[in-house]
């Protein structure tokens, strides 16, 4: 889905509570991985691989310039000889450590083997972000949930599409630590010297 028919989307759902929720979830999870820097784990359900949302993650840190929106994604059925960025597999989720982010996707019951390891990634300190369809246990390990019911006009596909647009949308990240003051001033400078818009 491209811009376009994402403010599409944002238009007619605009008066629901859709577009509220869906920036208030991307905005923890954009603030999640910008603040911590450790990294974005995407993991989704044995059925269910959410390779729409890596990709469109993946467009949305080149075009804001917030390269930490780049997930990882975790995959049930990786092997060796995958290629390295899907030969990624739940080994992974255990390894996870304080200041990286976890994103659980998750249309269906997430079954126990998967809820073990997010819950080995909690308990060493990974942030965990659930988008599901309500499943009670992965929500409680969650530090933030966004839940798409089956019986709302939305699909899950759907508010993937919303989140990852929402995440994305402030150009530039958070500036950290002493270099605060030069961003403040580079992009003052970048303003000042760029040429008018054309006016046809």
């Amino acid at each position: 889905m491209d811009a376009v028919r994402v403010a599409l989307l944002r238009e007619v759902l605009a008066g629901t509570e859709w577009l509220g929720a869906t920036r208030r979830f991307a905005g923890t999870l954009r603030g999640s991985v910008v603040s911590h820097g450790g990294g974005l784990l995407l993991v989704g359900t044995q059925e269910y691989e959410p390779w729409h949302l890596a990709a469109h993650l993946v467009d949305e840190a080149a075009w804001s310039g917030t390269p930490e929106l780049s997930p990882t994604l975790v995959r049930h059925g990786a092997r060796a000889a995958d290629p390295a960025h899907l030969a990624v597999g739940l080994g992974r989720l255990s390894a996870a450590r304080r200041g990286e982010t976890l994103l659980v996707v998750s249309p269906a019951a997430p079954g126990a083997g998967l809820l073990e390891r997010v819950h080995d990634a909690r308990r060493s300190g990974a942030t965990v972000l659930a988008l599901d369809a309500g499943d009670r246990d992965l929500a409680a390990m969650a530090h933030e949930s966004l839940t798409v019911p089956e019986e709302t006009d939305l699909d899950l596909d759907t508010v993937q599409h919303l989140v990852s647009a929402a995440a994305g949308e402030n150009a530039l990240p958070t500036p950290r630590g002493r270099r605060r003051f030069w961003d403040r001033l580079s992009r003052l400078a970048d303003q000042l010297t760029s040429p008018p818009p054309a006016r046809w």
